[in-house]
């Protein structure tokens, strides 16, 4: 009896001793060595087994789409696409749970997702729309794993698997529509900071004329590949977060602004050299250094705002606590109270 209390707490001592000092290097490692445990047993390996054998075969149906989305990482505005997958593997690896048994009721969704992405896969193919036949690949992925895994294996496993999205360029129509009224709203708010500043600047179209200079808001500048690269970047900070809904949905809202903010930020700063130096720095700025601030920058300010909604709320347990004042005997058994 006396034993007992003296040997349990040595035990949960043991158990969270890994968890606090074994660091990243060592919870991956510690991760896989539970993954190998996890295939020795029967009921785990042939889940796994099958989804990877399906995820084989979806690989080797959507290799062309593949390469058609791997080509495109070469254009700036997507070059994020490479690190997508490698950030979806890894977060499946991390968030990996053990493989419960799969219900009719997944096998029937599983196996109706991996059909209606075929039939469309067909009907875009019908048509010659080469883009959407690139995108089924993430439903048809996530049909896979709740075939085989089950809901359980789906609840873990559907955002890492989705995030797969971001390594896709955008389509023709959605690059068009979104690239016009970038411009003008970068070239409107970029103006409206100038005149803010002093500077005799007016809008004429996507340029601003500044005294006797022309600077053109041109599509480069428009901000879509700060605002492709951004969002993804968000998304992933917000699977990574552990922070309240809200303040993942606020953080996911705000990544637009703030990629708009900065790039007008860039164009308001070219304005300003202009007027200030010569036009040779103003180049050297717009075009070299501009690249490796803007995103530093708008990481600053998305991990400034995520400190600023940590603390904007605090929970119960971490509430003040009223102090009773001191000489009052009936305040002080109140504050004791």
């Amino acid at each position: 009896m006396s034993s007992q209390p003296l040997i349990e707490p040595s035990r949960q001592t043991s158990k969270r001793k890994p968890d606090q000092d074994i660091g990243l290097a060592g919870g991956l490692k510690q991760r896989l060595i539970d993954f190998i445990r996890e295939l020795e047993r029967p009921d785990q390996r042939g889940p796994w087994l099958a989804m990877a054998a399906f995820t084989g075969m979806l690989l080797y149906s959507y290799w062309p789409g593949l390469l058609n989305a791997q080509s495109s990482w070469s254009n700036p505005q997507y070059s994020h696409g490479w690190i997508v997958p490698l950030f979806s593997v890894a977060l499946l690896f991390l968030w990996r749970q053990p493989i419960e048994p799969v219900t009719l009721s997944a096998r029937a969704a599983g196996l109706g997702i991996l059909l209606a992405t075929f039939c469309l896969r067909l009907l875009m193919a019908r048509y010659r729309i080469v883009t959407i036949d690139m995108y089924t690949f993430v439903p048809a992925l996530a049909g896979v794993f709740l075939l085989c895994g089950g809901w359980s294996t789906f609840r873990w496993a559907w955002a890492p698997i989705a995030f797969l999205i971001f390594m896709y360029p955008l389509p023709d129509e959605a690059t068009r529509y979104l690239l016009g009224p970038l411009q003008t709203l970068a070239t409107i708010v970029s103006t409206y900071a100038m005149q803010t500043l002093g500077l005799d600047a007016y809008r004429e179209g996507n340029q601003i004329v500044v005294g006797e200079m022309h600077l053109g808001v041109v599509d480069a500048c428009s901000g879509l590949r700060m605002l492709t690269i951004f969002i993804a970047l968000s998304v992933a900070l917000v699977l990574l977060s552990d922070g309240e809904w809200w303040e993942k949905v606020a953080i996911l809202a705000s990544a637009i602004p703030i990629a708009l903010i900065v790039n007008s930020t860039r164009i308001t700063v070219t304005g300003l050299l202009y007027q200030v130096a010569t036009s040779e720095i103003a180049e050297m700025v717009f075009h070299d250094l501009a690249g490796w601030v803007m995103m530093p920058m708008a990481l600053g300010m998305l991990f400034l705002e995520q400190k600023i909604l940590a603390n904007l709320f605090l929970p119960e347990d971490q509430s003040p606590v009223l102090l009773a004042p001191r000489g009052g005997g009936s305040g002080e058994k109140k504050g004791l109270a």
